[in-house]
C-alpha cells in the first residue's frame, strides 16, 4: 500500500509540474480591453467619492443638518447597488444566450449617459435616478468575470487575476484627483471657467464627464475590437428576428399563453446554456455560499477599518485624522495590488487554489483580534512605535485575505455545469456577493453599538469572529483543487 500510494502522489506532483511547463499565454489582444473595462468601472466610484458630500449639501436636502449627510450617501449607495444586485443574474444569463459584447455595450453605453445625467442632476429625486438606472443597466461586474472565464483556461486564470489591482489601482489614484480638483471648477479655477455660467449651474458635470468620456471611447473600442467569447449559437439581431416572426405567427394563429411560452422556452433552450434549476447544483450552490460569506466578511471589515481608526481611544479607536486614515489606505491599497501582482501567481503554482483560499480566511482571526489590541496600545502608548507596527501587521494580513478573491473565481469555473453557462453560473455567484454586499455595511454599526455605555465593548468583535467562522465553515465543502470538479465532469 506504501508504494502505491508513493506512486499516487509521484503522478500527482508529476502532473502539476507538467501544468506549470504547459502553461497558455494569456491572449493579450483581447485581454487588455477587460483591464480597460475594470479600470472605467472603478473610476466611476472613485471619482464621485470625493464630491458626494458636498453635493448633498448643496442640493439643500439635508435642510442644513449636516449629520444626516452619511444617510443620504449610503441611500444613494443603494440606490446603485441593490437594483444591480438584483438584475446581475438576468444579464449574466442573457450573456450566455447572446453573448457577452452585446452586454458589455450596454454596460458602458449606461454608465456613460447615466454619468452625465448625475451631473445635470439638481435635485436628490434626480441623482437617485441615475443611479438607478446605471445599476439595472449596468451588468459589467459578473460579466467581465465570465469573460475572463472565457479567454483563459486554469493554467492562466490565475496570472490573469494578478494584473487586475493594477487598473483599480490606477483608478484609485486617478479617480480622486479628478473628482476633487474637477468639482466646482468655476470656483476652483476661476481664470479658466470662471465665465462659465453653465458650470456654476452644474459645478459637478465637468468631474462626472470625465468617467463618461472614458466609458464612450471604451464603447467605440469595443465595438471594433473587443472578440465575441461566449459560445452563443444565435446572434442578438437574429434571436430578435425569431422573437418577432414568433410573435407575428402566434397572434394570426391565435394560440394560447401556453404555447407561446413553450414555443419561447424550446427557442431559448436552443440557444442557450442550462436551465436555472439545472444550473443551481451542488458545486454553483456551494461556491455561491463561499462566494457570499466571504464577500460579507470583506465589506463589513472594510467599513469597520476606517470607523475604527477615526473613533476616539476612550471609545475603543484610534483617534486618527483623515489625512492619516487617508494615507494608510492608500499605502496598503498601493502594497495590495503590487502584492497580488507580483506572488498570486507564483503562490498559486506551488500552493494552489484551496491553501491559499484557507489561508486568506485563516487570517480573518488574527485581523479581528488586532482591533482590541490596537486600541490598548494606543491607550497606554498612544500612537507610538508599536501600535503603528500592530496597524501596519493588520494590514498585511488583510492584503492575505484580499487574496480569497481570485480564488473564488477559479472555484466558479470549475463549478459551471459546461462552458456554455459560465455566464448564468457567475451570475449566480455574483447574486449572492451582491446580496452580501447590501448587508455588510450594516454590520459595522455593531462597532458603535457595542461602544455606548453600559455595553461590553467585545459585542463587536465577537460578531465579527462569527462572520469569520461562517466565511471558513462554508468553504470546508470546497474541493483541495478546482480542476477536481473539472475532472469528474
Amino acid at each position: 500500500m506504501i508504494p502505491h500510494r508513493y506512486n499516487e502522489e509521484t503522478s500527482l506532483l508529476l502532473q502539476q509540474e507538467q501544468l506549470i511547463a504547459a502553461k497558455t499565454p494569456l491572449p493579450w489582444d483581447q485581454f487588455w480591453i477587460i483591464l480597460v473595462l475594470h479600470f472605467s468601472q472603478s473610476l466611476v466610484f472613485k471619482t464621485l467619492s470625493p464630491f458626494i458630500p458636498q453635493l448633498i449639501k448643496d442640493i439643500g436636502v439635508t435642510n442644513g443638518d449636516e449629520q444626516q449627510v452619511g444617510y443620504f450617501i449610503s441611500f444613494l449607495d443603494l440606490s446603485y447597488y441593490v437594483p444591480q444586485t438584483l438584475v446581475v443574474l438576468y444579464w449574466s444569463r442573457l450573456s450566455d444566450r447572446i453573448g457577452r459584447k452585446p452586454v458589455i455595450l450596454t454596460a458602458s453605453f449606461a454608465i456613460a449617459t447615466t454619468m452625465i445625467s448625475f451631473g445635470l442632476s439638481r435635485t436628490f429625486r434626480g441623482l437617485l435616478v441615475s443611479r438607478v438606472i446605471c445599476g439595472a443597466f449596468n451588468g459589467e461586474s459578473g460579466v467581465i468575470k465570465s469573460m475572463m472565464m472565457d479567454i483563459t483556461d486554469a493554467t492562466n486564470l490565475p496570472r490573469a487575476y494578478g494584473y487586475v489591482p493594477l487598473p483599480s489601482m490606477l483608478a484609485a489614484i486617478i479617480g480622486p484627483l479628478v473628482g476633487g480638483s474637477l468639482s466646482q471648477p468655476a470656483d476652483r479655477f476661476p481664470g479658466i471657467f470662471g465665465q462659465s455660467e453653465f458650470l456654476k449651474t452644474y459645478p459637478y458635470l465637468l468631474a462626472c464627464a470625465v468617467p463618461a468620456l472614458c466609458s464612450a471611447i471604451l464603447w467605440l473600442v469595443m465595438y471594433f475590437r473587443l472578440k465575441e467569447s461566449a459560445l452563443t449559437k444565435a446572434p442578438f439581431l437574429e434571436m430578435m428576428k425569431q422573437w418577432l416572426s414568433q410573435r407575428s405567427y402566434l397572434k394570426r394563429s391565435a394560440l394560447s399563453r401556453d404555447t407561446l411560452i413553450g414555443s419561447l422556452e424550446a427557442n431559448t433552450e436552443e440557444v442557450s446554456s442550462k436551465s436555472l434549476s439545472a444550473i443551481l447544483t451542488p458545486k454553483v450552490l456551494t461556491v455561491a455560499a463561499s462566494s457570499g460569506t466571504l464577500t460579507l466578511f470583506l465589506v463589513a471589515i472594510n467599513k469597520l477599518v476606517p470607523l475604527f481608526y477615526a473613533t476616539p481611544i476612550e471609545f475603543g479607536g484610534v483617534s486618527l485624522d483623515p489625512p492619516r486614515i487617508g494615507v494608510i489606505f492608500a499605502t496598503a491599497g498601493f502594497a495590495s495590488g503590487i502584492f497580488q501582482f507580483l506572488f498570486y501567481a507564483r503562490l498559486h503554482d506551488r500552493l494552489g487554489a484551496h491553501v491559499i483560499y484557507m489561508t486568506g480566511l485563516g487570517s480573518s482571526i488574527p485581523i479581528i483580534l488586532l482591533f482590541p489590541v490596537i486600541n490598548a496600545l494606543a491607550r497606554a502608548h498612544g500612537m507610538s512605535f508599536a501600535t503603528w507596527l500592530a496597524i501596519g501587521f493588520q494590514h498585511v494580513l488583510i492584503i492575505i485575505l484580499d487574496m480569497c478573491a481570485p480564488c473564488i473565481a477559479l472555484f466558479t469555473r470549475a463549478a459551471a455545469p459546461n462552458r456554455a453557462s459560465i455566464g448564468a453560473t457567475n451570475g449566480v455567484v455574483q447574486f449572492v456577493s451582491g446580496a452580501a454586499r447590501i448587508i455588510a455595511p450594516v454590520c459595522a454599526a455593531s462597532f458603535s453599538y457595542s461602544m455606548q455605555e453600559g455595553r461590553d465593548a467585545w459585542l463587536a468583535f465577537y460578531f465579527y469572529m462569527g462572520l469569520a467562522f461562517l466565511a471558513i465553515g462554508t468553504s470546508l465543502a470546497l474541493p483541495r483543487d478546482p480542476s477536481l470538479w473539472e475532472e469528474r465532469d
